[in-house]
């Protein structure tokens, strides 16, 4: 799954290690507070309110978009790859300056590309339903996993090679779907878990087609690559059309990361860094969505297009810019530490929000009844219900930092 581990070679004399960037962990606590927030089940209030464009609007934004498009919800993950690539560089030097050996540093990268994978193939087959191992890769853990020893590599190459490396990647990943004819007719489309409905609302037609759920190269890649491994019955498809391969475009997402890291490593001026980065946001964003308006490549973060590598780039980029424009540059951060204590624990926020959350809500409910989450009416207890569990989980977070405990791999 990835590369074995190579010697990398450093110069004489590393670099010193760059101080911690604050903002990088207060845009990573922004972003798990929003997968942490889904138990506030604001599509639950939006249905018992019907008749409020505001909360249709809010549980569009904490949902992913069912093919085309992007909501704040679907920069969840990106945001979080954008962030392994943008802190590896900080990390890299960090680990140099301490004295460690290339061997050391390999290892270390590549344990940790495993560790990733297999965790969240773990997260996946946890739940009532399982009854053994789900070997299956699209976990955001599993996606980063997959990449990280080859962005590990690329830590080390100049800026030249990491672009080289990114423009093969959103021009490969392309071309495998384009070159693939489309299914020939008629293709059951409701075998593979895509009812008729689902397709006269959200299909794709014409060029785009080749991007259509379920019916390009990633979903058949993975109708023989997951049947490999040991399963309770054949893999046919993944209802939400997520699919194994899309950790190449994520490698690209963290690529864009990278050498973002670098160039906030450098020595230039902390406002043209916060230009650069605006720039690069905006053009991303101006690029991606017009290879989408054009039918070259559609906006799809569930298989994740090219053109998804630079929509949600280019918003990484612009979050990154205000976040560290107000945390880092002008030392605004005192708002920003109920998010820093989630950040710099986020693979801790990320296990209690997948294996603690159930249990957290059961008990609320157990000990303090249903009518405690009621006070402002039955439309609105999901709300209060999930307020409840997710000010549990920060706070779970906040004993762990006040006593530094901190998970890593």
């Amino acid at each position: 799954m990835n590369p074995a581990p190579a010697p990398v070679a450093f110069a004489a004399s590393p670099p010193p290690p760059s101080p911690r960037l604050a903002s990088l962990d207060v845009y990573r606590g922004f972003v798990m507070f929003l997968m942490m927030a889904e138990v506030l089940r604001l599509s639950r209030v939006a249905r018992a309110l019907p008749e409020s464009g505001f909360w249709k609007w809010v549980a569009w934004h904490q949902s992913h978009v069912e093919w085309v498009g992007c909501s704040l919800h679907d920069l969840i993950q990106p945001s979080f790859s954008f962030l392994v690539g943008v802190a590896l560089p900080f990390s890299i030097a960090s680990r140099r300056a301490r004295g460690q050996s290339a061997w050391a540093l390999s290892g270390h990268a590549f344990t940790r590309a495993v560790a990733l994978v297999l965790l969240g193939v773990f997260l996946r087959s946890t739940g009532a339903s399982a009854t053994g191992t789900n070997w299956t890769f699209e976990d955001t853990l599993s996606q980063i996993g997959l990449g990280y020893g080859f962005l590990f590599l690329l830590g080390f190459r100049p800026l030249r090679d990491q672009v080289i490396a990114l423009v093969a990647i959103l021009v490969g990943y392309w071309a495998l779907f384009a070159a693939q004819p489309l299914p020939s007719a008629p293709f059951e489309y409701a075998q593979v878990g895509v009812p008729k409905a689902w397709l006269e609302s959200h299909g794709l037609s014409g060029f785009a087609a080749h991007w259509q759920k379920n019916s390009q190269p990633a979903w058949s890649f993975d109708t023989w690559f997951l049947n490999l491994f040991s399963r309770e019955k054949p893999f046919v498809f993944n209802r939400g059309g997520y699919a194994t391969l899309s950790f190449i475009p994520t490698l690209g997402t963290m690529i864009i990361g990278l050498i973002v890291g670098h160039r906030l490593r450098s020595a230039r001026p902390p406002l043209a860094k916060i230009q650069e980065l605006l720039i690069a946001g905006v053009a991303a964003l101006a690029i991606g969505w017009a290879l989408s308006l054009l039918g070259v490549a559609p906006v799809v973060k569930r298989i994740w297009t090219s053109s998804w590598v630079l929509v949600s780039g280019g918003w990484c980029c612009l979050f990154l810019a205000v976040f560290y424009f107000l945390v880092d540059v002008r030392g605004l951060s005192r708002w920003a530490w109920p998010l820093k204590v989630i950040g710099m624990n986020s693979i801790a926020a990320y296990l209690i929000a997948h294996l603690f959350e159930g249990f957290i809500a059961k008990a609320l409910t157990t000990h303090l009844g249903t009518s405690a989450f009621r006070s402002f009416g039955s439309a609105y207890e999901p709300l209060l219900h999930g307020a409840a569990t997710l000010a549990v989980m920060w706070l779970l977070l906040v004993w762990m930092d006040r006593r530094k405990l901190f998970l890593r791999i």
